[in-house]
């Protein structure tokens, strides 16, 4: 027994760092957007297109994916690693010299596509080796996603005059490293059940339990508001600077606000064995809907401190529930349908992220509304607490 649990932490800890290792791909165009800009002459506004564009391609991604039901027919830990591979590759794209906004949106979507066989796939790794305990399993999971995500900025952040490409080359390094972790070091789960064929329909099956849909649309209403807050955690701290004079290190204090949410996951994972799953995403989504609704305020603060305070706790609640909905998604399908039930369900909550995102880069875009825009992802937060009581 004690064999087959040190095996298990061996395992949990080689997914949790391959995924950070590949999920740093995601915001590595957005942690040197600046330098994008400057370099390929673009304009300002292509914050909101380099974003959406990965979400656009982790959408697409995702749809495919679980339309031919593939890591439910597939090993996962060899899709994960292909994904890994390829998207490794795109990520190099950004290197390309004659790049255009264009060849960088074409880039970054088809990072973000193989973003799709990454995420949801690790997710659906770590469900086929742990049954017992894998809220926190997946807490851990979705903690080393968000550090991940902070990470290129925090390759930013240290001023040591590196150019703008090494974010690239150690993003990809990192995604490849992270590949060959999975395929060498993960076999297939103890809880595995592969489907014996194609079957479309499972795609609307999973959505017939009561149970199920509450736990998707939940997780729905939490997506609105994650992406766009993360995106936009730079224009927050830009905002608070230019109203106050004030000068502080965007790129740093963007890697504090977002890899705070690596704390509160696991915190997160270890108070829903005592409170349970539901009752502590409610309290996750329910802070978080509150800083939406108290951003104008805190904005206004002539504190840096508190307000980096303010962002930091926003920071925690806006991912503490995530992996508490997966978990609530994995619970409420069939064994042989659990990874086309997180894929599909990742696919419809990131296709809400760039709705989110573009509506607030429009609300931003306006002077009058810039201080007031962060309250529009309230919406979410609400939405997901009503489909929580409903579960």
């Amino acid at each position: 027994m004690k064999t087959i649990q040190s095996s298990s932490k061996w395992v949990l800890a080689i997914i949790i760092f391959s995924q950070f290792c590949c999920t740093s791909l995601w915001f590595a165009g957005n942690s040197i957007i600046d330098d994008l800009i400057g370099h390929f002459n673009l304009s300002e506004a292509s914050l909101g297109d380099i974003s959406s564009s990965v979400q656009f391609g982790f959408i697409v991604g995702t749809f495919i994916f679980a339309m031919l039901t593939i890591s439910d027919r597939f090993s996962p830990s060899k899709v994960f690693f292909v994904c890994a591979i390829l998207g490794a590759s795109f990520n190099l794209g950004m290197l390309y010299s004659a790049n255009t906004i264009y060849t960088l949106i074409t880039f970054r979507f088809l990072t973000g596509f193989c973003l799709a066989g990454i995420y949801p796939v690790g997710m659906k790794i770590a469900a086929d080796h742990f049954k017992k305990g894998l809220g926190k399993s997946l807490s851990f999971l979705i903690a080393a996603l968000v550090l991940g995500t902070a990470f290129p900025y925090l390759i930013k952040s240290f001023n040591l005059n590196f150019k703008w490409e090494l974010v690239i080359w150690v993003t990809t390094s990192l995604a490849l490293i992270g590949g060959f972790l999975i395929l060498l070091f993960v076999p297939n789960g103890p809880y595995q059940k592969l489907a014996q064929k194609f079957e479309l329909s499972k795609v609307l099956n999973v959505f017939k339990e009561q149970s199920f849909r509450s736990a998707a649309f939940g997780y729905f209403g939490h997506m609105w508001e994650l992406y766009a807050f993360w995106t936009f955690v730079p224009v927050l701290l830009i905002t608070h600077t230019k109203l106050h004079n004030i000068s502080l290190n965007i790129a740093l204090f963007a890697f504090i606000i977002i890899a705070s949410g690596t704390i509160s996951c696991i915190i997160g994972g270890f108070l829903s064995k005592s409170y349970g799953i539901r009752k502590t995403a409610m309290l996750s989504i329910s802070i978080s809907g509150l800083c939406c609704l108290l951003s104008p305020l805190f904005i206004k603060i002539n504190s840096s401190f508190i307000f980096i305070i303010f962002l930091i706790i926003w920071g925690m609640a806006v991912i503490a529930d995530s992996p508490l909905f997966s978990t609530l998604v994995a619970q409420n399908c069939d064994a042989s349908s659990k990874g086309t039930a997180l894929t599909i369900v990742n696919c419809i909550g990131y296709s809400v992220t760039i709705i989110s995102i573009q509506v607030l880069n429009i609300l931003l875009s306006q002077d009058g509304y810039r201080q007031f825009a962060f309250m529009i992802l309230a919406v979410g937060p609400i939405l997901g607490l009503i489909n929580l009581k409903k579960s």
